[in-house]
């Protein structure tokens, strides 16, 4: 946990001014008990009324001082907590940001999102009250308790007594609620993940009708982590009526003996009131204590989860970008732009072999496609030329050299990717199409628009390009989400261009016309398709097939026509398809 406290140094005057000022609180707090006993005995007792008065003032004077130190410090220690919970949250945002696909896979979304808000709120709050409720419930023990003994030693050694008992009650309850709050985090990574992942399938839900399921799911994991909640509050709320019934016990007890010291006139009735007061504040103090042990007990988890995250380390470092002296990858020769090369690759999830083999080569200028059955293996190989993953075994190069030397930055800015999903922002269609060229002239973002096919359907909208988008392009159709996506990519004019099977939601006359804007935008470029039609790729310079990870056939279409049996069912398969369809 003490390790995240580098998140308060930037607060260091407002996490010093909170303690002092509390300090100050705390010290017309203890006087006030005292002011106290002197009416009663000074002023009561002795009937005078100019006593009562004045002393009277000095406690309202005492309690604006007072009120003056505890809003400070509220001010000071909400100043640095909230600080401390913002700057938390963005370096573990950033951080989540340097994660390859592979970190991702590790935690869950609904995990990684319980730690970005519960988790660090958590936090937060623990923060907040180290400021102010560490500082004063300590400090409040001990000085009731020195004031204690200045009016009875007798008296306060009751006390004496009684706080170790209540230490260690406190001690078994925190004992017992810190492996339950840690289970309580996890249930709500559950409900979160669940929630996630409800929200993002809501169309298909309703399209299933499974409403009731989800329902039936959501229900399931809400209650297991209300019923780990209860368990874990309910050692928590033992600590109040614990603490209370030590408290009453304690003061009767002194009650008893102290009215026996009154009597015998070795004790001042005020000073017994003052002392009950002491008394009073030393035992609420140490319930206040309960309370925040309790807090640093889920802090404690929380940190821990926190530091899960930030120590894990992206199995993704970056190049130097070097390669050799006084040479950068930029500098590099501009024919070999935009070159693919694979050579003997592997790569496997988790021990489990998704690409074997694999080696090939393509060229700029070439346009080439990977064509396969599902889980064939194609997305896993295209995501190995800009870093998503890393190669198991055997070497990926762009432009000649291995990708793992360049500067991830560089490298990915050279390479635009359409995923399967096509993942549209909130936002305007100008802003979603300039999301990687921020800078983006009007005039670009409208040619990437019309290469893509999307310029005429955008300029129907009411706004055009400013029309806004629902969360991931929900008032889009499928088809309109994949032409923003390839416009996107096309506006980077990268050296290489992956498309994986992101016309799938398209017409055939569609499709034709983006095909026939790659061959001229692309045709210094390499340009790499996965597609599940032939009639989508039967004009590529190069076609692989791959089967179970491997390459089983490679060539022209005509080529593969004439040689590969594979590829010959295949399209048979979807030429019947399509002579029913139209037929």
């Amino acid at each position: 946990m003490w390790s995240l406290k580098r998140f308060l140094t930037p607060y260091k005057s407002a996490a010093i001014l909170a303690p002092l000022l509390m300090v100050l609180e705390v010290t017309m707090d203890l006087l006030q008990p005292k002011l106290m006993s002197s009416i009663v005995d000074d002023g009561v007792l002795a009937g005078d009324l100019s006593h009562i008065i004045r002393t009277g003032l000095f406690m309202l004077l005492f309690a604006l001082i007072g009120w003056v130190g505890g809003a400070g410090c509220t001010l000071f220690s909400s100043k640095a907590a909230v600080g401390y919970g913002t700057d938390l949250r963005q370096e573990l945002f950033d951080h989540i940001q340097t994660f390859s696909f592979r970190n991702l896979d590790t935690f869950r979304e609904g995990s990684l999102i319980t730690r970005l808000t519960s988790d660090i709120t958590q936090m937060q709050t623990f923060v907040q009250m180290l400021l102010r409720m560490f500082i004063r419930s300590p400090m409040l023990i001990i000085g009731s308790v020195i004031m204690a003994f200045t009016i009875s030693v007798k008296l306060a050694l009751i006390l004496i007594l009684t706080m170790p008992v209540l230490f260690i009650l406190l001690y078994v309850l925190i004992r017992a609620s810190y492996p339950l709050f840690a289970s309580v985090q996890d249930k709500l990574d559950k409900v979160n993940a669940v929630l996630q992942e409800n929200l993002a399938g809501i169309r298909v839900v309703k399209a299933f009708a499974r409403a009731n399921l989800e329902r039936s799911r959501f229900k399931q994991s809400n209650q297991d982590y209300t019923d780990t909640a209860v368990k874990a509050w309910r050692i928590v709320t033992l600590n109040a009526p614990v603490l209370s019934l030590m408290l009453n016990a304690t003061i009767v007890a002194v009650l008893w003996f102290g009215g026996y010291q009154v009597v015998g006139g070795s004790i001042a009735a005020g000073d017994l009131i003052a002392f009950i007061n002491y008394v009073t504040v030393v035992l609420s103090s140490l319930t206040s204590i309960g309370m925040m042990m309790m807090s640093f007990s889920r802090a404690k988890v929380s940190a821990a989860r926190i530091n899960e995250v930030l120590h894990t380390q992206p199995d993704i470092q970056s190049g130097s970008a070097i390669v050799r002296e006084g040479t950068t990858l930029r500098d590099m020769n501009r024919s070999s732009s935009g070159q693919v090369e694979f050579r003997d690759v592997s790569f496997g999830y988790d021990g489990e072999p998704a690409l074997t083999g694999i080696t090939f080569t393509a060229k700029p200028g070439e346009q080439v496609a990977l064509l396969g059955s599902t889980g064939s293996g194609k997305t896993s190989l295209v995501q190995l030329i800009p870093r998503l993953y890393d190669a198991s075994q055997g070497e990926v190069l762009v432009n000649g050299m291995n990708v793992k030397q360049w500067d991830l930055h560089d490298l990915r800015s050279r390479v635009s990717i359409v995923l399967q999903e096509s993942i549209l922002f909130s936002g305007s269609i100008r802003d979603n199409i300039g999301y990687g060229k921020p800078n983006a002239t009007e005039e670009e973002i409208r040619q990437a628009a019309q290469a893509a096919a999307a310029h005429e359907f955008i300029m129907n909208l009411k706004d055009g390009y400013d029309t806004e988008l629902g969360q991931r392009g929900v008032n889009l159709s499928g088809g309109q989400k994949q032409r923003i996506s390839i416009a996107r990519a096309l506006l980077m004019q990268p050296e290489v261009l992956i498309l994986d099977d992101s016309t799938s939601a398209v017409d055939l006359r569609t499709e034709a016309s983006i095909q026939k804007a790659l061959h001229t935008l692309m045709k210094d470029s390499t340009t790499i398709l996965i597609a599940q039609r032939i009639s989508s790729v039967q004009d590529a310079d190069c076609i692989y097939v791959l089967e179970e990870g491997r390459i089983v056939a490679s060539g022209t279409h005509d080529q593969l026509m004439a040689h590969s049996p594979l590829y010959q069912s295949i399209y048979d398969s979807q030429q019947r398809k399509e002579d029913v369809h139209y037929g």
